[in-house]
Order: structure tokens, then sequence, then C-alpha cells
């Protein structure tokens, strides 16, 4: 909901942009500048900054820079070298010299000109980048998996709530047809009563010791950092793929790739994962190195509701996906989510939606029947909950339930034994030292108040 404060600074930008002095770029006024021709005025756009511009950052400034209803004006990141790449993408995509770079998150998140804020730094980090954005007023967008703690993705939901911010979780699964489609199906009956969903994705990537080495010039390594442990630099410590496996920073891909297929579970499966449930699982977690997050695992969830759900890490296949590549011939494709029923089946990935008989996808419609909120672009999407106030197609309370699913498989496995979760209290049952990793200290000054 925009409030006064808001509206002030959109007229303010109106204003400014009549004069051709909006936020730096090029002193000509355009039609479009103007709102005609079909796109938006200044004052109406919605104006965003970024905060972490490495790999993933860098697809969400492409994404926002195609917004016609959006205006990027200032990245943060704690690498300078990312910083001015992505200022030098922004300026280029608006042609112009006008957006600002900030080290300190804080700068960019007080800002009074930005009504939201991308947050894709390091997973340690979400919710903090977060949780500064939304105290100051603005809707997030922010990357999974969702918090490094349930007590991190709590405090983060307690305050869009509270504040009543637009938030969009970065499933973006949801904002692609044919995964909507499938859930509809599912939610609709076609396939029947439900029993059982199947969740697979790419597994952990290992890595050896690495030496201490300086840290690079470019790189501000203690707010890299940030609540995180201090430990010495070493080489690549930063770059995705090294940073991902360390639990310090992240719980690994059982969370960090598997969240897109679980989240379509949840979507598909609606108010039979919102049950009570046990989880048991297995997995390998290596025993020296830098990584320590769980590479590969298989987790059982059974829900009071009578559904179970099967997550695997791939390679290393459920039986029932063995045959379903053998009915369609997807070749073991990586990931995917399969919902089975009493009436058939229905597979969705990001290649296919494939389904145990034809007729099941050819299913119309039903008056009255379930219908999930339809996005054709999760950026877009966003900026338009910023602007209106209504929500997205994945909001924070669906962020939590899926994150809080990625945690519990991930403590079964470290704990090596059977858990029972209470989606009401979001904690577990009679299990004190699994409770007690729901929540994990953070280096000082850094804490979630």
């Amino acid at each position: 909901m925009r409030n006064a404060k808001t509206m002030s600074r959109r007229g303010f930008l109106g204003r400014g942009a009549a004069a051709g002095v909006l936020a730096g770029f090029p002193a000509i006024v355009p039609a479009s500048a103007l709102g005609r021709d079909g796109h938006t005025a200044p004052s109406e756009r919605i104006v965003v900054g970024a905060v972490g511009v490495g790999e993933q950052g860098m697809d969400l400034l492409s994404q926002v820079t195609s917004c016609k209803g959006a205006q990027l004006v200032a990245v943060c990141d704690v690498n300078r070298d990312h910083l001015a790449t992505a200022a030098a993408f922004v300026n280029g995509a608006y042609g112009g010299t006008g957006c600002a770079t900030h080290v300190r998150h804080e700068e960019l998140t007080g800002r009074d000109d930005i009504d939201a804020v991308l947050i894709a730094s390091c997973d340690h980090w979400h919710v903090l980048h977060a949780l500064a954005a939304v105290r100051s007023g603005k809707g997030v967008y922010v990357e999974k998996p969702l918090g490094l703690t349930v007590a991190e993705d709590k405090a983060l939901r307690d305050e869009v709530v509270r504040r009543g911010v637009a938030f969009q979780f970065g499933t973006m699964q949801r904002s692609e047809g044919e995964f909507r489609r499938a859930c509809e199906l599912v939610r609709n009956g076609v396939i029947g009563k439900l029993h059982t969903v199947y969740v697979w994705c790419p597994q952990g990537m290992d890595h050896g010791p690495a030496p201490e080495v300086p840290v690079p010039a470019a790189l501000d390594y203690d707010r890299w950092l940030g609540p995180a442990p201090f430990k010495p630099y070493t080489e690549g410590r930063e770059r995705n793929l090294c940073w991902f496996f360390m639990s310090d920073y992240s719980l690994g891909f059982i969370a960090g790739w598997g969240i897109h297929p679980m989240d379509i579970a949840f979507w598909g499966a609606g108010e039979m994962m919102h049950t009570p449930c046990w989880f048991e699982g297995v997995g390998r977690i290596p025993a020296a190195g830098l990584c320590d997050t769980v590479m590969e695992w298989k987790v059982f969830c059974t829900y009071d509701s009578g559904l179970l759900v099967d997550y695997r890490s791939m390679p290393a296949p459920h039986d029932w996906i063995r045959r379903f590549d053998a009915d369609v011939g997807l070749g073991m494709f990586n990931h995917g989510t399969a919902f089975v029923g009493e009436d058939g089946w229905i597979q969705v990935n990001r290649l296919k939606i494939t389904a145990s008989s034809p007729d099941l996808l050819a299913a119309a419609p039903t008056e009255g029947g379930v219908r999930l909120h339809a996005s054709g672009s999760h950026m877009e999407d966003f900026i338009e909950s910023v602007r209106t106030g209504r929500p997205t197609v994945s909001p924070i309370e669906d962020a939590l339930r899926a994150d809080c699913f990625c945690h519990a498989c991930d403590l079964s496995i470290r704990l090596g034994k059977r858990l029972r979760w209470d989606p009401a209290g979001e904690t577990f049952v009679d299990a004190p030292d699994a409770a007690a990793r729901l929540e994990r200290p953070m280096r000082a000054p850094w804490t979630l108040a």
C-alpha cells in the first residue's frame, strides 16, 4: 500500500522527469517518460535498489531493467568489482550514468527514494538484508532459500506481515505456466486423491581443502562474513560454488536448489502439506575439507493427512522415477515434482509437463474449481505488488513453509533421527536437540532485532 511519503517521493520524480533530471539519466524526455505510448509515467514507476549483484543478482538486474513499470537506481555489494560491473550494466540499460553504488547495505535500504529492494546476497545475509529493507517500509524480492535458520525465517515473516509490505520469494517456477497448470490439476482432483509426492533435484558439489590466501583487494571480507563466524579467507571462498556448500553460509542444495521443486510440491498439495508430520532422512556430509553441507540425501516425510513426500538428490533416483523415465523418455531429467493420486499421476519440471494419461492434461477447468495466482513474469508480479498492495505469487507464508521443510530435512540427516514437526508451533515436538538448532548465534554486531 502506498503511504504519503512514497506518494510524495513519486510526485517529486514526476516533476523532476518533466525537467529532464530523472535519476541522472538522459535529459531528453521521450514520450514514454510522460506516460504515453503505453508506458508508465515516472511518477508511477516503482524505484528499485539491489543488494548482492554477483551472478544471481545480475540476473535480477536484467529482469527489473526490462520492466517498464520500474526504475533501478542503486546497487550494493561488498565486492567493488561486482559493483562496477552492475552499475555499468544498469547505466547501459537506461542509457545514462545515474546508477548509485553502495558497499554498506544500510545506505541503500535507508534511502527515501527507493520503494523496493532486490536481495541476491549470500544465503547467510538474506534475512538481515531483507529486514533492513522491510523496516524501512520497502517491498522485498528475496532470492531462495530464505534464511539460514528457521528463527530468521520467522523474524522476517513477522516483520513483512506487521508492516504490510510486498514480498516475493525467488521461487520463479510459480510464474511459469506449466507449473501452475500441474498444480491446478492436482488441486482440482484430476488425479484423484493425492497420496504421494516425489521431489528430486541435483546433489551438492564437494570441494577439498583450500589454502589460506590474502583477501582480494576488491572484497570487504569482514562485511562479506557479516553474521557468520570469523574464518580466515581461503581462495574463492566468496564464489557461489564454494560458499554454497559451507554450513556457515548455506544449507547447500538440499535447500538452495531443492526448494524449487519442493515449493511446487507445496503449491500442488495445498492443505495436505500443512499438517503435522514426521521427517526421516539419510545423507552424506563430507568428513573433511571446506564443504560440510549435505551432499546427497534421501528423506521421507509422512504427514498426518496421509500424504507421503519422498525427497531425494540426483543421481539417486526413486524407483518410481525410473519407471516414469521409461514411460516418457526424459533421460532421467535431474529435477522435478511428481504428484501421484489414486487415478493417475502428473509430473512437471523445467522441460515439460507429463502425465500417466494425455486425458489428464486435457481436463477442462470445472466451475468453482481452484484457481491459483497467475503470473507471467516473477519480477513484474513483484513490481505490481509493490504498486498496488496485492499479494504476490510467492508470498512470505509459502516461502517460510518450504524453507522449514528443507531445514527439517537437513536436521533429520545431521542428527540421525526421526523428527516430528508441528507446523502450528513451527518447531519440533519432543526433540530439544533439533529445536535448539532452529536458531544460531550471530557474530557481533549483527542481530535479528
